[in-house]
């Protein structure tokens, strides 16, 4: 006996539930018609508002003994069939998919967060007529994705439902000269008294011929360093110390880091704060050696090259060493106790919170977590080091990032889809470790498509605080400086205990244009979606909460 099974299934906008109408009659040649099909052999998907005829009638043969719920054993042509249909509906599927209009075929992800569409711009609660603003986007994407938001809530409630701010475990000196040797053969444990700067005097070996930065690596791998380089190389002989037959050169570390973060106004202070002439930077303003380059990394995702020796990291402050060494030689012979007041400064970005590579160099860390930090190395050399740290709302900062760093397709859209992705693999990581071990883990790091690990403040201060005490820091919004640069910049002076200004180099300092500011393309493209924006604030919330309670400043809220 042979049985007509007979399926219409239609999808619309307006109805996502599947209509299935199963015809069965006698013999086959006495069969019903469908009352959706028409008696038509095919499988109907509707997708607006037109049909599309995708798989012929599925013919089976049940044998007397077996039950619906047997192995059903298919001819082969109609096998083939089925196979060839299935096909054809998956590229239809697809092509929807990949041509960026999927959300109009409204089927649930089969994927356990569930699905995230593109197009985020209403939020819960949210007056309809604001859509307005983003008159671009569809209604229809705009419903499917708040139908959507819980699901991705539910990542987030997953996230921090296990956020543990822990104490790491700190190493000891031992441990980091095991890790560091060269390092700690390099920089003495004692420095000059005279200087507010971390200085001494080591002796140059080298003939009047040979070129001291004939091998630093920073001239070796970037062309844009070689013009400051021609200049250090002019300078140096002129300010060699001699005694005894020997030459000596003064070497430096700075006195201060501006450590964080990226996106936050750092540059903008950097660019102001080296107009006063007590303060002497690095000539590069973002080395990223304690970070990256002593690792050999200059993109991590390009792989190592060599390792960057700690005296290339020293050159950086010669122009600096010069101009300190002819202080300290002139006040040798009027007051030799008089301390020279210039202070170097260095403000790499990354010193806050790039650990990335100590997975490839460090291999004993426990449960996932780095056994050395950036920050103990600092401290092993300078205790006493000050820490200027700028921060601004993370999520505002991880748009900037994103705008700043995205290379094509650039839009709220995209920066939505990478949010999404990023917060399914921070939730992934989360499962399985502790916070400290997926905030530091390079693997993910460098998965996620944007760089949300960058705005967990808290994490990274807590572990800063947990070797240098609290009152060796300058925690600063970027939000305040904004709004008041002369107030900002005081904070700094009176923090470094910088002479005065006069009048006239105040006002330069203060009333100068704004630094790195948003490229003109990149405000074209208007802010992040709402519903994104929501998304963040309800991921970064428990950790603005801490960081506020550390510095006992609701500011830090970002209400």
């Amino acid at each position: 006996m042979r049985h007509c099974i007979n399926c219409c299934i239609q999808l619309s906008p307006d109805n996502v539930q599947t209509q299935q109408v199963s015809c069965r009659g006698g013999s086959h040649h006495g069969r019903q018609d469908c009352p959706v099909c028409k008696a038509e052999n095919k499988i109907v998907f509707r997708v607006d508002g037109k049909q599309m005829n995708l798989l012929a009638v599925l013919e089976v043969r049940a044998d007397g003994n077996e039950s619906w719920g047997g192995f059903l054993r298919f001819k082969k042509g109609k096998r083939c069939s089925l196979v060839f249909g299935l096909i054809i509906m998956t590229l239809v599927m697809a092509s929807y998919i990949l041509s960026g209009v999927h959300q109009e075929l409204l089927i649930s992800s089969p994927f356990h967060y569930g699905a995230f569409p593109s197009n985020p711009s209403l939020t819960e609660g949210e007056n309809p007529s604001d859509a307005k603003e983003h008159h671009h986007q569809s209604s229809v994407n705009n419903i499917s994705y708040v139908k959507d938001y819980p699901s991705i809530k539910l990542i987030i409630n997953s996230i921090t439902s296990r956020i543990e701010f822990t104490t790491r475990q700190l190493p000891d000196i031992e441990e980091l000269k095991k890790q560091e040797l060269h390092m700690f053969s390099v920089i003495p444990h004692k420095f000059l008294p005279n200087s507010k700067s971390p200085c001494w005097y080591e002796e140059f070996t080298g003939r009047n011929t040979t070129d001291p930065y004939l091998t630093n690596s920073y001239v070796l791998y970037s062309k844009r360093f070689r013009s400051t380089f021609d200049t250090l190389r002019k300078a140096f002989w002129g300010h060699l110390s001699h005694a005894h037959g020997k030459h000596f050169r003064l070497r430096c570390l700075p006195h201060f880091y501006i450590i964080g973060q990226p996106k936050c106004g750092t540059t903008d202070l950097y660019d102001r704060l080296r107009l006063h002439p007590e303060v002497k930077f690095s000539a590069i303003k973002e080395p990223h050696w304690w970070t990256r380059k002593r690792f050999g990394i200059v993109r991590l995702r390009d792989g190592l090259r060599d390792r960057y020796p700690v005296e290339d990291y020293l050159d950086l402050f010669d122009l600096a060493a010069h101009q300190i060494h002819q202080g300290l030689q002139a006040s040798a012979a009027e007051e030799p106790s008089k301390m020279n007041r210039i202070i170097i400064g260095e403000a790499s970005a990354s010193t806050m919170w790039d650990n990335n590579a100590w997975t490839l160099f460090y291999d004993n860390g426990t449960d996932g977590e780095p056994p050395f930090l950036t920050q103990d190395f600092i401290h092993a050399f300078q205790p006493d080091a000050k820490l200027i740290v700028m921060l601004r709302d993370p999520v505002e900062r991880l748009y900037s990032d994103y705008l700043y760093f995205a290379s094509s397709n650039k839009s709220a859209d995209d920066f939505h889809e990478k949010v999404t992705e990023a917060l399914q693999l921070f939730e992934n990581c989360m499962l399985d470790y502790s916070l400290r071990a997926c905030v530091y883990n390079n693997t993910l790091n460098n998965a996620m498509p944007v760089r949300l690990q960058v705005g967990l403040y808290a994490v990274y201060l807590l572990d800063w605080l947990t070797v240098f005490n609290k009152e060796q820091f300058l925690i600063l919004r970027l939000e305040d400086h904004a709004s008041n640069v002369k107030d900002t910049m005081h904070r700094v002076f009176q923090f470094l205990s910088l002479g005065p200004l006069s009048e006239k180099q105040e006002a330069l300092m203060t009333k100068s244009p704004a630094s790195n500011t948003r490229r003109p393309e990149d405000r074209d493209l208007g802010p992040m979606w709402p519903v994104t924006q929501r998304l963040l604030r309800d991921f970064y919330g428990p950790f603005n909460a801490r960081l506020a309670q550390v510095l006992a400043d609701e500011a830090f809220l970002w209400r």
